[in-house]
């Protein structure tokens, strides 16, 4: 009989042994106390965003100057896979996705170059181009808010810049920003009828200043022995800016304090922030990569119970938002779910009796040890899908060790000396252990090499599950016969085993055995019954339907609040004051941030901040953390049955979703070059959603036309009176938004800009144009009213782009009690019977986009897996029937899976598809142990059938136990509350309960039906 060797050392060398062993311990945890963890997966996606500021300028204007140009370069790159772009008035944002595998940093480097070296072929009144990385780790930890009702803006600008500061000082933070807070500035506000009076014309005020605040360096002389930097003057006071000398005349020099006041201001207000009703602003931070998230809230914790303590009386310091503490409590309640799963792994290794139930437990720790030190030196952290695949493997790791165990087990009851049964035992099944672990590994990996964000995403899973069960194959052939061979006794009391045992064997026996002769009498009958019952699975599939990531269970969620289209921000306030009016009486409600103008800052992995609007606001929700998730989705849809409609604004409620980003599950995009035409036909569309059983919250972002103030230039007139038309506009500039001239830099070395504008109280308002004069080419002021005209005209609000064609981005969410497949399905057939003019066309986004993006390439990876599966089970078998026969318990499984799923109420998911594909290794890793040991008795001369019934019997055992094992270990996360990774276990559960016992009887019949060839021992 072969041996393996390594079972043989690690036996015949036990001190050698019992080194290794307590080195994997020790290793193991100080990999767990020291690694980092986060909540969710690091994904680090070549997506950068190109934001370009052009302040005053209409979306259309943006487009022909900035964006079609931008685009066409960016094109001609390599690897580009997507660019799409949103157009709004005075801002650009271009989303740049290069095919997944790209290195972020070389081709962050290489679009900021493409960028740069475009920017001279670009308007010169850009005010800012900034290329973004799309990183998850900058989603923000910590969200801090200091209140005041009363306290002033500078005072809340100076502790929350303390704040700031000392976050900044603690190593594992990054990005401390502050939200709420208009950019301070130095405010230049002119008398323009005194100026008019004086003839002395803006360009004068304005170059006096750019040239004063021009600070150029005046380089170094030497002196002696020294060297001394040469400083020209510049400005250090608000008295020396109001005292610069802007016009000379007469021989008398006017200055900039004669015609206007010089002040510390703040820029107009586009973003308010509060919580929970009470002014406010926000301090945020993101974390590190690879950083410990708990190990940093110890930093930060003590940092701001110090802060706290500084505050005055009329400034609170409330902290509504701790990714620490929900990660935290996430992890603690996967590792109860982990203490759970081994007693109850522990539960069902009882049969055993007590050593070698000891013995199989201990591959637990020693095999989990091993596949965390693994997944860290690989880059792996600790995050929830990590954990999961942990708790996964947990069911699966004692899989070798029981088979091992039992084995040693019967060989000592057959009257063999502890050494030489773990011997012979471990060499009789060493090569079937081999053959399931590398088969398990194999059925893993399509999940480890899934392609694209959702590939990313659940990476950690798989090769958590992957490493481990590796482990626990090293386990099992060493340290477990080297325990066996030292700690096993002789049955002292009754041979068939422990009370546990012997109720087990007997109910095999009893109901088994006739079941399987019968089974045996009538195969085909039997295989017919096993196909209808299949088919029957398959057509449940059709029921539950199939989505893609489920909603996130957080007791967190977001109110999207859009005001009537160009509203103002008073407006868009006053809505918002009304909807924090009516979540200050909900219970469940603990904090809401509100946020007026712009959205919240980043909290979720997938989410990003909605850029500054006047008619948009954002609120975020957080639920007393006990709320449950069922509670949580109730609340949700009684707000949405509240607020839908509601009078003066579109008001959204919206969940928080699991997995790669996706605007809304239903998009429907139409392509086409004309923008009247487009909105035409998105009006029909959006009729079509709305009618659509099943869809609410439909968007059709070109249903209103924006209207815009014109300065219509009389530009004969104006050439006649010497006004060049760049002087009318930078008057009206000045008047409404204001001239930026240059930076004031302080003794501390803050620096503000330098705003130049009107007299004006607040926000701009028609009023800018009273009095408003501009100057002519002899310096005479003249009232813009005689050169220019102002009328009201219609415009495009947004333009999209993708691949640089025009797009309408339809959206809609999915109702509560419809399934998403149904409404896509119908919504595509209705889709399909539109007619389009030539030229234009549509195409499907959202969940169905997404759904390519996680499965494209899966069917290659599917392909190489199967031929694997089939190549290592040919290795072990060497026969093609052989390897059919083990294939053949696959489909049994389905059957389970399909119908714990509808049991539960789950749809057919991403995570549920990576269970499916994970059941088959775990069955096939069953049903081989069945067909070795079936080829092992006919090659010692034994009958066909007498072959198959005693293995069917004897192998049942091991196979019930690590069935039991697996499915114990699997039951805290199906009952857990995560709908991310429960309908993983519900699939794993389902399908080996219904593999247990329907292949048990199947594929015996089939073994029967096609014996393969087995060589005698001779």
């Amino acid at each position: 009989m072969k041996k393996l060797n390594i079972s043989t050392f690690a036996v015949r060398n036990s001190a050698f042994t019992t080194v290794i062993f307590i080195m994997i311990i020790a290793l193991g945890l100080t990999t767990i106390l020291n690694m980092p963890r986060s909540e969710d997966p690091e994904v680090h996606a070549p997506t950068f965003s190109i934001i370009v500021v052009y302040p005053g300028t209409t979306p259309r204007d943006i487009e022909d100057r900035v964006v079609n140009p931008l685009e066409k370069a960016i094109s001609a790159l390599d690897d580009i896979k997507r660019i799409r772009t949103n157009i709004a008035n005075g801002v650009a944002v271009i989303q740049v996705e290069y095919n997944y595998n790209s290195n972020v940093e070389a081709k962050y480097q290489e679009i900021v170059r493409e960028v740069n070296s475009q920017r001279g072929d670009l308007p010169a009144e850009i005010a800012s181009i900034e290329v973004r990385k799309f990183q998850p780790s900058d989603t923000n930890i910590l969200q801090i808010a200091l209140i005041s009702e009363n306290a002033p803006r500078v005072t809340l600008q100076y502790y929350a810049e303390r704040l700031q500061d000392e976050l900044e000082k603690l190593p594992p933070l990054k990005k401390v920003d502050i939200f709420g807070l208009p950019q301070q500035q130095v405010r230049v506000e002119l008398d323009l009828e005194r100026m008019a009076q004086m003839h002395l014309p803006l360009s004068a005020v304005t170059g006096a200043l750019r040239s004063e605040i021009t600070d150029i360096p005046g380089g170094s002389i030497d002196a002696g022995h020294e060297t001394f930097n040469v400083k020209t003057n510049n400005y250090h006071t608000l008295d020396e800016v109001a005292n610069t000398v802007v016009f000379s005349a007469g021989g008398k020099n006017v200055l900039l304090k004669d015609i206007g006041r010089v002040y510390f201001g703040y820029a107009d207000d586009t973003y308010l922030t509060r919580l929970n009703g009470h002014r406010c602003l926000f301090v945020g931070a993101c974390l590190k990569d690879k950083e410990n998230i708990s190990k940093a809230q110890l930093l930060y914790v003590p940092v701001l119970d110090a802060f706290k303590k500084t505050l005055p009386a009329d400034i609170d310091m409330v902290v509504p938002f701790d990714q620490a503490t929900n990660v935290n409590h996430r992890l603690s309640g996967l590792g109860r779910d982990f203490l759970i799963a081994i007693l109850l792994v522990a539960f069902t290794l009882l049969p055993l009796g007590g050593r070698s139930a000891a013995i199989v437990m201990i591959s637990i720790p020693l095999s989990l040890a091993i596949g965390i030190v693994l997944l860290q030196v690989v880059g792996y952290n600790l995050n929830q899908l990590s954990i999961v695949g942990l708790v996964v493997a947990l069911g699966l790791l004692v899989d070798d060790s029981i088979v091992v165990v039992e084995n040693i087990d019967r060989w000592i009851l057959e009257g063999h000396s502890r050494l030489d049964a773990t011997l012979k035992a471990t060499g009789q099944i060493g090569m079937a252990v081999l053959g399931c672990t590398v088969t398990l590994i194999i059925a893993f990996m399509p999940l480890a090499f899934l392609p694209e964000g959702a590939g990313d995403f659940i990476r950690s899973l798989p090769v958590a599950v992957m490493f481990c069960v590796l482990a626990s194959m090293f386990v099992s052939l060493t340290i477990i016969p080297f325990l066996s061979s030292r700690l096993l006794k002789p049955h002292a009391g009754n041979p068939e085993g422990n009370i546990f045992m012997r109720a087990l064997k007997k109910g095999i026996h009893s109901s088994y055995a006739p079941l399987l002769n019968r089974a045996l009498k009538r195969p085909w009958l039997t295989i017919t019954a096993a196909v209808l019952i299949f088919a029957g699975s398959i057509a449940v599939f059709k029921v539950i339907g199939f989505s893609l990531f489920p909603s996130s269970e957080k007791p967190q969620f977001m109110i999207n609040i859009t005001a009537p289209s160009q509203s103002n921000l008073a407006y868009t306030d006053s809505i918002t004051r009304d909807i924090e009016a009516e979540l200050k009486k909900e219970r469940l409600v603990k904090y809401y941030a509100g946020n007026v103008g712009k959205g919240n800052p980043r909290v979720y992995y997938n989410e990003v901040q909605e850029n500054e609007r006047s008619d948009f606001a954002q609120i975020f929700v957080e639920l007393d953390p006990d709320t449950p998730p069922a509670a949580k989705l109730d609340f949700i849809q009684t707000l949405r049955n509240r607020w839908t409609p509601y009078p003066g604004a579109k008001i959204e409620v919206k969940n928080f979703e699991q997995g790669p980003p996706v605007v809304a599950p239903v998009e429907v995009r139409l392509f086409g070059d004309n923008l009247d035409t487009l909105r035409q036909m998105a009006a029909k569309v959006e009729t079509l959603l709305k009618s659509t059983p099943g869809t609410f919250y439909v968007t059709n972002p070109v249903s209103l036309l924006k209207s815009d103030l014109r300065v219509d230039i009389n530009k004969e007139k104006a050439q006649l009176l010497g006004i060049p038309s760049a002087t009318i506009d930078q008057a009206v500039r000045m008047a409404v938004t204001g001239l930026t001239v240059g930076k004031f830099y302080t003794d501390s070395k803050d620096n503000y800009d330098v705003i130049v504008t009107r007299d004006r109280g607040g926000r701009p308002t028609f009023d800018a144009f009273r009095d408003l004069y501009v100057n002519n080419n002899q310096g005479t002021a003249v009232p813009l009213a005689q050169v220019a005209d102002l009328r009201l005209e219609t415009s495009q609000a947004v333009i999209k782009h993708q691949e640089k064609r025009r797009v309408v981005s339809l959206q809609a969410y999915v109702s509560k009690g419809f399934l998403v497949d149904r409404v896509l399905d119908d919504v595509i057939r209705q889709m399909n019977g539109f007619h389009f003019p030539p030229g234009y066309s549509y195409e499907m986004g959202g969940e169905i986009e997404s759904r390519n993006n996680s499965f494209g390439g899966l069917g290659a990876i599917i392909i190489v897996t199967v031929f694997l599966f089939i190549g290592v089970l040919i290795l072990e078998f060497k026969t093609f029937k052989s390897t059919l026969i083990v294939l053949s318990v696959i489909p049994l499984g389905v059957v389970g899976a399909s119908l714990a799923l509808w049991i539960t109420g789950n749809t057919l998911s991403f995570v549920a598809v990576i269970g499916l594909i994970a059941l088959a290794g775990i069955e096939v890793k069953n049903t081989i142990l069945l067909v070795d040991f079936t080829n092992q008795l006919r090659a010692q001369g034994r009958p066909l059938e007498d072959a198959i019934r005693e293995a069917g019997e004897i192998r049942f055992l091991p196979i019930v136990l690590t069935s039991l094992t697996a499915i114990g270990g699997l039951i805290p996360i199906a009952v857990s509350t995560n709908p991310l990774i429960s309908p993983l276990a519900i699939v794993l559960i389902g399908g080996l309960i219904s593999s247990t016992l329907l292949s048990r009887v199947v594929t015996p019949v089939v073994y029967k039906l096609i014996p393969p060839r087995v060589e005698p021992v001779v």
